[in-house]
């Protein structure tokens, strides 16, 4: 099973994701996601580390597969665990065709990606009426390339998610700028969203490198880039006016 853990919070799994791992013989996990819910897994249970880190992938890809592969082979119930959703931006595709083409089935469980989720941790929506209708998710893990293919068809108004953005952020902002996005673009970034430690830095596209690099910030994180980022603001002022 492909089971898509969501942002980090043990309980924002799916309860079908849930019943799966609880029934697992081996769990494939990633560092991301609900890795809490480890410690609830029965003695038995093999749990297979195969997180990632920045410039560092101690388990590549090839192996993942092959370790997927292995223990289904062996008769074992096998769950790969992954953070958000897998199919959003996680490979999880790559991993199925794998097992497909071994002659293993694979049960897809979806997750709530971190996309959406971790925006909304800090109370920021990816759409709001009268601002924009529409949002474009993207890696930036290279910079904006992926970010301006997105955009490029993409109403101008779109909310721009940047997942793996934090290390190419510089870059990406002075990307989107000369490519029309307004240097005073409202930013937000959220970084360990649902976790312990979750914390917002907000700015805007053209301080948006200075600020992170002022206030330390670290991956994991999620960039979104609109006006949508104010939505919070409105909020707070609301509550704050009704309890005047």
């Amino acid at each position: 099973a492909l089971v898509g853990g969501g942002p980090g919070a043990p309980d924002l799994i799916t309860v079908r994701g849930a019943r799966l791992l609880a029934q697992a013989d081996v769990v494939v996990t990633d560092r991301l996601g609900p890795v809490d819910l480890l410690d609830d897994l029965p003695a038995h249970v093999e749990v297979v580390d195969v997180g990632k880190h920045r410039d560092r992938h101690p388990v590549p890809q090839d192996r993942i597969n092959e370790i997927l592969v292995d223990r289904a082979r062996r008769g074992l119930d096998v769950v790969r665990l992954k953070g958000g959703d897998p199919f959003v931006l996680g490979r999880g595709g790559e991993e199925a065709l794998h097992c497909a083409a071994h002659g293993i089935a694979v049960e897809v469980v979806p997750g709530i990606t971190s996309a959406i989720s971790v925006p909304a941790a800090v109370g920021i929506p990816v759409t709001h009426r009268g601002i924009t209708t529409s949002f474009v998710v993207a890696s930036a893990h290279e910079g904006a390339g992926p970010s301006l293919d997105g955009l490029r068809d993409a109403p101008q108004d779109a909310t721009l998610v940047l997942l793996m953005g934090v290390t190419a952020l510089g870059r990406t902002a002075a990307d989107l700028v000369a490519a029309g996005r307004a240097p005073g673009t409202p930013v937000a970034i959220v970084e360990r969203g649902w976790m312990s430690g979750q914390r917002v830095t907000r700015t805007t596209l053209s301080r948006a490198a200075a600020d992170a690099e002022a206030e330390g910030v670290r991956a994991p994180a999620v960039v979104v880039v609109g006006e949508v980022v104010t939505v919070p603001e409105h909020v707070a002022r609301l509550l704050a006016g009704s309890t005047a």
